[in-house]
């Protein structure tokens, strides 16, 4: 027999019961639609990655099997001449060669100076400094890539003629620090976040050890975050080699073999700017190239991602 409300508006037992179950069935209702929008957008990332090596590997293959193109001579010669004369040329190194050339450069500047200020962020400036510096330095993260482009040219060359560098006008060595600047940010942010979320027991241990904000700050705050740290320069080294519109600017266009950053090259991504905006045939073998160096771009990336994830996965065993 149900209880009758004592009291003007009290519910029933039934009706609380009642209640709670509904309020069951409308969370779960919730969760399944938040899991099965979460697995679309998870299979939705995995199938436009399977659809962009397909793409790549079929562009790839008709590539390789067109006239005048062999395997052999794109992987084993070093004469990149698609454009010029009768004769074409597909070697695939002197792309390769200006890539990582501008991504040295740009490893050398972004890599140890993002570490240095993330560490002075982190352990060393005051909250109110690292409030106002932080947001500074991320601006630079949002800057359009031209821009980049055209400091390079405008600003970095005529700066390095000056100072006595023989530069050209186009050159490895400015298109390698105008991308050094542009992914200062991601070493920083991402490396000063990494070491800000080291546990603050083991900074007052080392400190209680007696050591001194320096070794603290080298010895035990930047082994502890020091997977991160990594994950941040790959990302930086990642987005380095991708980098499009300032290596079309400022590093030029002569393919050629070559170690000195004061030289012109072309980048891997600055040859596909070339094609895809030149007159090439779509049905050419100028342009059936650009994706098998797509392809080869594409392979370098994923080639540095799985040497970085193996070295974060042995870092993060030791120090845990």
């Amino acid at each position: 027999m149900t209880a009758l409300p004592t009291q003007p508006g009290q519910l029933r037992p039934l009706d609380h019961a009642t209640g709670r179950t509904k309020s069951r069935a409308l969370r779960r209702c919730r969760e399944t639609l938040i899991t099965a929008s979460l697995i679309i957008c998870g299979l939705f990332s995995i199938l436009t990655t399977f659809a962009i090596i397909g793409v790549l590997l079929e562009e790839t293959r008709r590539f390789f099997t067109m006239p005048d193109v062999s395997m052999r001579e794109f992987f084993l010669t070093a004469t990149w001449q698609p454009l010029l004369g009768a004769e074409k040329h597909f070697g695939i190194w002197p792309l390769v060669c200006g890539t990582m050339l501008v991504t040295g450069v740009a490893a050398l500047l972004a890599l140890p100076l993002g570490l240095i200020t993330a560490i002075y962020l982190s352990e060393y400036a005051p909250e109110r400094l690292r409030g106002f510096l932080k947001p500074v330095l991320e601006i630079l993260a949002g800057i359009p890539t031209v821009v980049y482009g055209f400091f390079a040219l405008t600003v970095i060359t005529p700066t390095l003629q000056r100072a006595g560098v023989a530069v050209d006008s186009y050159n490895a060595l400015s298109a390698g620090l105008a991308v050094g600047i542009m992914t200062l940010p991601i070493v920083c942010s991402l490396s000063e976040d990494a070491l800000r979320a080291v546990p603050r027991t083991l900074r007052e241990g080392a400190f209680a050890c007696g050591g001194t904000r320096l070794d603290v700050s080298l010895r035990v705050v930047l082994p502890a975050a020091l997977s991160g740290v990594i994950a941040s320069f790959l990302l930086a080294i990642a987005r380095s080699i991708g980098e499009t519109m300032i290596v079309a600017l400022a590093a030029g266009g002569l393919a050629q073999l070559t170690l000195d950053p004061r030289d012109q090259v072309q980048t891997m991504t600055g040859y596909m700017v070339q094609i895809f905006l030149g007159d090439a045939s779509a049905a050419g073998v100028e342009y059936r190239s650009s994706y098998a160096v797509a392809f080869m771009l594409f392979a370098m990336t994923l080639v540095v991602t799985l040497v970085g994830y193996r070295i974060m996965k042995r870092f993060r065993e030791e120090y845990q």
